[in-house]
């Protein structure tokens, strides 16, 4: 099992930076530029039980990813796991936690690569890279998007 974090300190509240994530566009407003990703759907917000559905590109190939929330603690946190995608397992935790008025984002994410150790131990890596360039972007868009 691989794990990935990357946590920041944006300065607004966490009703604020909770409220950014409902946005039913909130997908396309996080996706870097640089990621080639087609959304398909968004249902259900950040509830348990809501889905996204969205089509990736890696090396040209389309990867079909759809993921299920399954954990739901408003301004807490929210949960979201893989049911079909390009991982063995995946799960992706979001925390919010109230910082002196200010909000500690954190993104935990939990994650198996197909193809056992070996190819955790030689793609592990990379995939970690790519996840610490995609949310250094997420977090800094969210800074952007909800300082006071």
């Amino acid at each position: 099992m691989l794990h990935f974090k990357h946590s920041s300190l944006i300065d607004a509240p966490v009703e604020v930076v909770w409220s950014f994530h409902e946005r039913p566009d909130i997908l396309q407003i996080l996706t870097p530029p640089w990621q080639p990703v087609q959304i398909i759907r968004r249902e259900g917000g950040l509830d348990v039980g809501a889905i996204s559905e969205f089509r990736l590109w890696l090396a040209f190939l389309p990867i079909q990813w759809l993921a299920r929330h399954t954990e739901c603690q408003k301004h807490r946190l929210f949960t979201d796991e893989q049911i079909a995608g390009p991982m063995e397992y995946w799960v992706h935790q979001h925390q919010f936690d109230e910082k002196n008025g200010k909000t500690r984002l954190t993104d935990a994410i939990a994650y198996k690569i197909p193809g056992g150790w070996l190819a955790e131990l030689l793609l592990g890596w990379w995939v970690n890279s790519r996840l610490e360039q995609m949310f250094r972007y997420r977090h800094t868009v969210t800074q952007r998007e909800c300082s006071t």
